[in-house]
């Protein structure tokens, strides 16, 4: 069966982070070291060299411990908040029953008059002075939240910034001395290890459940959600509802992840973004309220023998290679048109780096910085050449698909 060109699997080059997933989702976030001013992972390129970490004694938990699932949760426990937020909605309940809303937003949130949209998450401490993480789509459209601790404090919590692209999203409290979550490194876990969530699932706090990392690198289309930049980890850990925005933790109660998303079609399938992924982002949340992508304005698809028939005819073009990254499109005035970059050109490597993968591509651009030149291998009918470019902002119009 010949398969036409809108029914390929497409990839917008550094574009497979947006589209949004339910009010109530669920993600989780890791990061390594926090400092006083900003959030720090030293495997993360963009962060200053100079930024010394500031982290809290570790416990050490024995894994010979029969408790030590216990013992890693309550590590992390105290910095585990619920996220409580509200927006208008067409279609949403009439009136906020939760009297802690009108406590705090008084008239901004309406009782019966306006509609509303609530939802729940979780999120996690990530600074004594107040700084949370938790989902962007934990807090989409609502400028203030409602932040309870464990101890049952609760305050407003200002959104600083949300992050569609990767599903992150930054709050700060006016509140000191809070405790934070250790930071751990996702980039070292393998497949069979220990995984615990914690988190707010349907409403009821501090929730733990545990499972083991089922898989790393986990594409954000085959996680069903094509439009993010994140290459997630899985986890049979339960995950629900309200999980959005709590920790993933390895068996030392460090955080590893922010739970994110589970597949309504199936059970034991959840994921997380890795811990450093969400550092990254936060750090320019907190910072400037927003967050810069890479972009290089290429419509990518994976290269096969049997997509190569069906792209020569489409394309116009001679295919000498029947595997690899194949550019379908080309964004007008974007880094990759002004390049030289062709529609039919196969992508072979990024700065000396092979790819054949469309994620493998976004991967790399992903990791540099904005403006920063990459030498971009391709075969051109045959001919292999080198062009140079140099990456730009994401638009915003990718993100609306224009």
């Amino acid at each position: 069966m010949n398969l036409s060109i809108k029914q390929l699997t497409v990839y917008l080059a550094l574009f497979s982070i947006g589209g949004g997933t339910g009010w109530l989702g669920n993600r989780y976030l890791q990061a390594k070291n926090f400092t006083q001013n900003s959030l720090a992972v030293p495997v993360v390129r963009q962060l200053p060299a100079d930024t010394q970490p500031l982290v809290p004694e570790r416990r050490v938990v024995e894994r010979s411990s029969p408790n030590f699932i216990a013992e890693a949760a309550e590590i992390v426990g105290p910095a585990v908040v619920r996220i409580d937020a509200a927006r208008p909605s067409k279609n949403g309940p009439g009136a906020l029953n939760n009297p802690l809303f009108k406590r705090f937003f008084g008239d901004q949130v309406p009782e019966s008059s306006e509609r509303v949209r609530r939802g729940t998450g979780s999120g996690f401490i990530v600074a004594s002075d107040g700084r949370l993480i938790t989902n962007a789509h934990v807090v989409d459209g609502a400028e203030t939240v409602l932040v309870t601790l464990k101890d049952g404090r609760t305050f407003e919590g200002k959104v600083k910034g949300i992050d569609d692209l990767t599903d992150v999203a930054a709050i700060k409290i006016d509140v000191k001395d809070l405790p934070i979550a250790p930071m751990g490194r996702s980039d070292r876990i393998v497949p069979g290890q220990w995984a615990i969530a914690i988190g707010n699932p349907l409403g009821l706090d501090n929730t733990v459940t545990v499972g083991i990392i089922s898989a790393t690198g986990r594409s954000s289309s085959q996680v069903g959600i094509p439009k993010k930049r994140v290459r997630f980890i899985q986890t049979d850990a339960a995950i629900n509802p309200g999980n959005s925005g709590g920790p993933l933790l390895n068996d030392q109660g460090e955080v590893i992840g922010v739970n994110t998303a589970i597949r309504a079609n199936a059970q034991g399938l959840g994921f997380a973004i890795p811990i450093e992924t969400a550092v990254r982002i936060a750090n320019q949340l907190f910072e400037k309220g927003k967050a810069d992508h890479p972009f290089l304005g290429v419509q990518m698809v994976e290269l096969t023998p049997k997509i190569k028939a069906e792209m020569s005819e489409q394309l116009d073009v001679k295919l000498s290679e029947d595997r690899g990254v194949l550019v379908v499109r080309v964004v007008e005035d974007s880094p990759a048109a002004k390049a030289g970059i062709l529609k039919g050109d196969i992508l072979q490597k990024v700065s000396g780096l092979a790819v054949v993968t469309p994620t493998q591509v976004q991967e790399e651009v992903e990791m540099r910085e904005i403006g920063e030149e990459l030498a971009i291998e391709v075969n051109r009918e045959g001919k292999v050449q080198t062009l140079k470019l140099k990456t730009a902002t994401f638009p915003d119009s990718a993100l609306s698909g224009d």
